[in-house]
């Protein structure tokens, strides 16, 4: 059995399918989806219906993302911040305006079952953003940081690949792992458009909701197979590009 990664997807359906339909998935192999499903281009609602159905065939873990937890106090609870609304929030707003009751509890129910972090049998951890506590994400004191932290990869960009993890002053939270793999904050700010690993922290936000692509990550060999830029994909609308 393998293990994939995706990362962001932001709304982003068509990039999602193009990626997966590239990527050499076994339906015993494991995809772990980093969270942000909602939240830019305009297929949020059909995103969640895609992967309901995914479920049924293929080995699947989902995480929650930032955006993933403000879609679903507004589904919930009819809570819409204006920063919200901003980064993504309005168009989704938009989207479930035309979804039935039935669809959105459906939603809901799938967004309230996400899992906050996974540590797989080989130490490796899968998480939204990242985490703070020394002794790693089951010890902070708000369960909510592993899903908008930006230190851990901060951090990691920081040391780059030349600090031995023997090193005294390799961070003791990136030592808590042999891999950490997250989303949440694009590569493209670094200039990147493809994975990127720091330390041992591999990111695999790659921009879909922006300019980039949306990507899919195989763990053990860090193979990885891309959709086209998503804009391109939705050219008459903006993401979240402003």
């Amino acid at each position: 059995m393998k293990t994939f990664v995706v990362g962001d997807i932001h709304g982003g359906l068509a990039g999602l399918e193009q990626a997966l339909a590239k990527a050499p998935i076994e339906p015993t192999d494991l995809v772990v989806f980093l969270g942000d499903y909602l939240d830019g281009w305009s297929d949020g609602p059909q995103t969640i219906d895609f992967l309901l159905a995914l479920q049924e065939r293929q080995k699947c873990l989902f995480l929650c993302g930032n955006h993933d937890e403000l879609c679903l106090n507004y589904l919930k609870n009819g809570v819409a911040p204006e920063l919200w609304l901003a980064h993504g929030g309005a168009g989704t707003q938009s989207a479930y305006q035309r979804v039935s009751q039935a669809t959105i509890q459906k939603h809901i129910a799938f967004l309230t079952q996400l899992d906050n972090y996974y540590q797989d049998s080989e130490n490796r951890l899968f998480v939204h953003a990242g985490f703070t506590h020394q002794e790693g994400p089951k010890n902070e004191f708000y369960a909510h940081t592993v899903y908008w932290d930006r230190t851990l990869w901060e951090l990691a960009c920081a040391i780059g690949q030349g600090l031995s993890k023997e090193a005294w002053n390799y961070p003791k939270r990136l030592s808590l792992f042999e891999e950490i793999f997250i989303g949440h904050t694009p590569v493209t700010r670094i200039n990147r458009s493809t994975p990127t690993q720091c330390a041992n922290v591999w990111n695999i936000d790659t921009g879909a909701a922006f300019q980039g692509p949306l990507s899919i990550l195989e763990v053990s060999s860090k193979a990885f197979w891309q959709s086209a830029p998503l804009h391109c994909l939705y050219p008459n609308e903006s993401g979240r590009n402003k």
